[in-house]
């Protein structure tokens, strides 16, 4: 790969897997970061070559416009993706980056022919199943907090950081946006097997709703439940890098998975 491609604002190939012979294109969660993913990079390579994506509003790119919509994130994915598509791919996101992975497979079938080898929705009830219920992208700043330390999924000091706040909140806010206005296509399927990763305390998902993934794809749909709540994978990364892992080696072989 290029220099250029190397240093895109989209992805982020922290331990380059050159010999590898299938991409894991990871998407992080609701104000997440593309270096949440740096443990999922360095666990799976150089067996995976992993592309953690980078949205727009964070980090160092957050003098950029947050994108609150998954259609404008899921096309700058895709677009960012083209000069990677080289060998099979795969894709893991966790919360809005689970909804943001099936539409990202979905522009990767329908554009290249070329389906996904498998998708990782990780925290994420079916993009079938809306609840009713008040958008947190509407509520005030101390409302935004209160539902991130509900989750447990950051870190308290940042919340209680006056500096750090202003420069967090506004991504945070657009992607919550993306995600709580997110409707799906009942017609549109993902010819890819998808893999549900769930804790079996996630005020987000139950498992009802977790196991309605199935109603999105032509192929196999597996549901793993892990204890703990939304940030489960906090507590069980390595199990679950592992099951990564061998999922994709098994796609590697043309054998079975699950």
């Amino acid at each position: 790969m290029t220099a250029t491609l190397e240093n895109d604002l989209w992805v982020r190939r922290f331990h380059p897997a050159p010999s590898s012979a299938i991409r894991l294109v990871a998407m992080p969660h609701a104000g997440g970061s593309a270096s949440y993913l740096f443990p999922v990079s360095r666990a799976l390579s150089p067996a995976v070559d992993v592309l953690a994506i980078q949205y727009p509003g964070r980090q160092d790119r957050r003098h950029e416009p947050v994108l609150d919509s998954i259609a404008d994130l899921a096309d700058g994915v895709f677009e960012a993706l083209t000069p990677w598509l080289d060998r099979p791919v795969a894709l893991f996101g966790h919360s809005m980056g689970a909804v943001l992975g099936y539409e990202v497979g979905l522009r990767l079938q329908r554009h290249t022919g070329r389906p996904p080898v498998r998708l990782f929705a990780s925290g994420r009830r079916a993009p079938s199943r809306v609840r009713d219920e008040r958008y947190v992208h509407t509520r005030d700043d101390a409302g935004v907090l209160r539902e991130l330390a509900r989750l447990s999924g950051s870190d308290p000091r940042v919340l209680g950081d006056p500096e750090l706040l202003p420069m967090i909140l506004p991504a945070v806010r657009g992607d919550y946006k993306a995600v709580e206005t997110y409707r799906a296509d009942p017609d549109q399927l993902l010819d890819a097997p998808i893999t549900v990763l769930t804790g079996d305390a996630d005020p987000m998902t139950t498992l009802d709703e977790a196991r309605d993934w199935a109603r999105h794809t032509t192929g196999e749909c597996d549901v793993r439940v892990y204890p703990g709540g939304h940030f489960y994978l906090n507590d069980h990364a390595a199990d679950v890098i592992r099951l990564i892992g061998a999922e994709l080696a098994q796609a590697q072989q043309g054998g079975p998975t699950g």
